[in-house]
């Protein structure tokens, strides 16, 4: 029996022996979070309190704040817009609606989850970073809940991260104020074959849109160290990576009308 397969079986043996605690998603986020003591490092919402999972996604990369660390330019971007009204589609435990509500203490927010059991933790980190009285906590977005949401003289910025949802929401035919808005939207090509082309259609009219895709990893972007992780690296592949699809994008579409003049 060669050595390569010997290896491979002791890492089965080694795997399938591994108690719970030792999993790759509870380990990293138990061992980032007592780490940071539960506080984003780094990126656009540094310094804000945090719970100790997640809904639906990574905790560990939000810690490091490196979660989605791609749209960080737009979002300081947006944080630096007069806008009055943030509406955040798929808002899982809260991440965007929350940090947007602590740096941007002027702003409504509006958190749309359809699953029940997130609105209790969107609640939690709310009231975690003293913000819990400017964030709506509601249920799933539908067109009219946009159309209701959407007030053309309210400058708004639009959060969407709807698993292919976006396909039916971002439809300035069925929500004209969304000629205004500004979007950031996650695209789901791989859910409607398609879509992203679909949703540049949509709005190449109104809206200067920069597409954003998502960038490799690297190991080195870990600041921790345990005996297991120094161990076993692909815990520290696990603790820095969004755990998204290959081929991964957004779209960050600005309207034009909103712009200055001299732009």
């Amino acid at each position: 029996m060669g050595k390569s397969l010997l290896r491979r079986i002791g890492h089965e043996v080694i795997w399938s022996a591994m108690p719970k605690s030792l999993e790759f998603e509870p380990y990293t986020s138990r061992l980032v979070a007592r780490k940071t003591n539960s506080t984003v490092q780094s990126g656009p919402f540094r310094g804000m309190k945090y719970l100790k999972e997640s809904h639906a996604s990574v905790l560990a990369p939000k810690l490091l704040g490196i979660y989605e660390r791609e749209l960080h330019k737009a979002v300081e971007e947006a944080i630096k817009l007069p806008l009055q009204r943030i509406i955040d589609i798929g808002a899982a435990e809260g991440y965007y609606c929350v940090g947007f509500a602590v740096r941007m203490p002027n702003a409504q927010v509006l958190a749309y989850e359809m699953h029940k059991p997130a609105h209790l933790m969107i609640k939690e980190l709310a009231k975690l970073n003293h913000v819990d009285g400017r964030v709506e906590i509601r249920g799933m977005c539908t067109v009219d809940e946009m159309n209701s949401a959407l007030d053309p003289s309210m400058p708004t910025l639009v959060i969407c991260d709807a698993e292919g949802g976006e396909a039916y929401l971002l439809d300035p035919l069925r929500v004209p104020a969304l000629g205004g808005a500004h979007i950031l939207v996650e695209l789901h090509d791989f859910i409607v074959g398609g879509l992203s082309e679909v949703i540049r259609k949509r709005f190449e009219a109104t809206h200067l849109i920069e597409q954003i895709r998502a960038e490799a990893r690297s190991r080195s972007e870990f600041p921790f160290a345990s005996f297991v992780t120094r161990r076993f690296p692909g815990y520290v592949g696990f603790a820095v990576s969004d755990c998204r699809p290959p081929g991964m994008s957004w779209f960050w579409m600005r309207p034009k009308r909103a712009l200055p003049a001299d732009e």
